[in-house]
């Protein structure tokens, strides 16, 4: 069935139409809610809030629109304006994703540690980015989307994607350089 099909049976109050939508996107949107925040619960709660977000919002959704740009634009959204609510400081991290966890059984202890400290540092540093900055990370170095997915998502042109994709590079390993310390 065709995304804006379903999305028009959710504004119908179709049964069933609303548990597809969410079917179809709750991963990607905890995937995206996770790598923000690094915490398994807070992911959960914020992508339950996003789908209420979404809830919300779905009549004003234009058809002429690409319905994930949009909804990963909402999550986008959403996530710096917790972000900014919040102030997130934390020093522990979950690991990334289960797959990362089966492939720590094949390393030694020593080696897990080390990934873990690394994991550790790398979330520290962009705790000590602007919400711009680390949203650029996020998307194109965790997420693995391309620079024309990020544009869409975040309504920039691309140059203006690559660019702050590089600065947030630049500024994350200057801050991992100096080991603290805020670039924002």
């Amino acid at each position: 069935m065709e995304l804006n099909e379903i999305v028009r049976q959710c504004l119908e109050g179709r049964p069933g139409a609303w548990e597809t939508l969410v079917n179809m996107y709750a991963k990607k949107v905890f995937n995206m809610a996770y790598q923000f925040c690094g915490s398994r619960q807070e992911a959960e709660d914020m992508t339950q809030d996003v789908f209420l977000k979404l809830y919300g919002s779905l009549a004003k959704f234009d058809f002429k629109r690409n319905f994930t740009a949009w909804l990963l634009t909402l999550t986008k959204n959403y996530l710096i304006d917790e972000y900014r609510r919040t102030k997130w400081e934390k020093t522990r991290r979950d690991d990334f994703n289960d797959q990362r966890l089966s492939q720590s059984s094949l390393r030694s202890p020593e080696e897990n540690l080390d990934r873990k400290e690394t994991r550790e540092l790398v979330w520290e540093g962009l705790n000590h980015l602007s919400s711009d900055m680390r949203m650029a990370v996020v998307l194109r170095d965790l997420q693995g989307n391309s620079y024309e997915e990020m544009a869409q998502i975040l309504h920039l042109p691309l140059g203006t994607v690559k660019s702050r994709v590089n600065r947030a590079r630049l500024q994350l390993a200057e801050v991992l350089r100096k080991g603290q310390g805020d670039v924002s």
